[in-house]
C-alpha cells in the first residue's frame, strides 16, 4: 500500500512541475529593427525570405511596401520601420521578410535582421512600462531581459489586424 502512494505523489509531482513550466515558456522569433531587437510569437510566423522589392499599390499608406506572389498568393507587405517611425535605412543583404499568418490571412513585414528563436520563461518577461508619448506602446507586451541583451515583445497579431493598418476587415480580426 505504501509503495501504490509513493507513485501516486511521484505522478503528481511530475505532473505538476511538466504542466506549468510549458504553460510559462513561449518561443519567439527575434528580429532587429535599426539598434533595438523585438520578439513575436514563433507560432505567427510562416516562413522567412529574402528580401525582395515588392510590386507598389497606388495610394496604398507608406509603411505597406507593396506586394509580393508567393507561390500564387498575393501577399501585403508592411515595412516594420516605417510603422513603428523608426529612422528609415537602406535595405542590404541582412533585410528579410519574415511571412506572417494573422487571423487567417498572410501578412509579410520587412525587418533589418532576424537574429535568433528564443524560449523565454514567463518569469523573464517583465511588463512595458507606461508612457504618456505619442508611440503606440499597445503592441508591446513586455520586455526581457536575455544576458546583455534587451527585447521588446510585440503582439504581432495585433499590430498587423489593427484598424490603421488597413490590412484586413477589423469585424473578421475579432472573431
Amino acid at each position: 500500500m505504501d509503495t501504490h502512494h509513493t507513485g501516486q505523489l511521484a505522478r503528481t509531482d511530475s505532473a505538476r512541475s511538466a504542466g506549468p513550466r510549458k504553460a510559462l515558456t513561449a518561443e519567439f522569433l527575434t528580429f532587429r529593427l535599426g539598434a533595438e531587437e523585438y520578439g513575436i510569437d514563433i507560432l505567427r510566423v510562416q516562413e522567412i525570405r529574402s528580401y525582395e522589392e515588392p510590386t507598389r499599390i497606388a495610394n496604398a499608406p507608406t509603411f505597406i511596401k507593396g506586394v509580393v506572389n508567393l507561390r500564387g498568393v498575393i501577399v501585403p507587405v508592411v515595412d516594420l520601420r516605417m510603422k513603428l517611425g523608426c529612422e528609415k535605412v537602406d535595405f542590404n543583404g541582412f533585410t528579410v521578410v519574415i511571412v506572417l499568418n494573422v487571423h487567417g490571412r498572410v501578412v509579410g513585414a520587412v525587418v533589418d535582421s532576424v537574429s535568433d528563436v528564443l524560449e523565454l520563461a514567463g518569469d523573464l518577461i517583465k511588463p512595458a512600462p507606461e508612457m504618456n508619448t505619442t508611440v503606440d506602446t499597445g503592441f508591446i507586451t513586455g520586455i526581457a531581459s536575455v544576458g546583455e541583451r534587451m527585447l521588446i515583445l510585440m503582439d504581432i497579431e495585433a499590430l498587423m489586424s489593427s484598424a490603421g493598418m488597413g490590412l484586413m476587415d477589423t469585424s473578421q480580426a475579432l472573431q
